[in-house]
């Protein structure tokens, strides 16, 4: 068990981050997975079908906060690109599934949501979370995958913003 961890927390780890960007701008970058060794230290390389779609494979290495690194096979689950809901808010998802042996033995699954949000004349909010299951959860580290999309989430605020500029 993660005793640090709200019970909630221990099977959604969770991020986010206000961004001073267009969400197009923001979204041009969780896309272009070529370029992510450039500037994410959590996902320090992601090998996938350009550009990525829904079923794709999609191969991520990341490097914990302790300088290990894991690679972490996945399938691309949905790319929704922007759309306008009725309110006039902007809205793009990028969600994967993890494809690790421990998902095949239903031991540990695991769905990553990445989504985009921008209301009329607003910043960009950026949020994570992953969707664990199975018995194993617990030894699949949420404290250290939470800590990771914490990492993630600021780089890529810091990398937009630096777009934008």
């Amino acid at each position: 068990m993660t005793p640090d961890l709200p019970p909630v927390e221990r099977r959604r780890p969770a991020a986010s981050a206000v961004i001073d960007a267009p969400l197009d701008v923001v979204w041009a970058i969780m896309l272009d997975t070529e370029a992510y060794g450039e500037w994410n230290p959590f996902v320090i390389e992601a090998r996938c079908p350009q550009p990525p779609a829904a079923g794709d494979p999609i191969r991520l290495t990341v490097r914990w906060a302790n300088g290990r690194t894991t690679v972490s096979p996945e399938r691309i689950r949905l790319v929704e690109h922007p759309v306008v809901d009725a309110a006039g808010v902007r809205r793009a998802t990028l969600a994967y599934d993890y494809e690790g042996l421990p998902a095949r033995l239903g031991l540990v699954r695991g769905t990553r949501w990445q989504v985009l949000t921008q209301e009329p004349g607003g910043p960009t909010t950026y949020a994570t979370h992953e969707d664990f299951r199975g018995p194993l959860v617990p030894l699949a580290g949420p404290a250290r995958v939470a800590e990771g999309f914490r990492r993630h989430a600021e780089a890529l605020r810091t990398r937009a913003e630096q777009s934008r500029a």
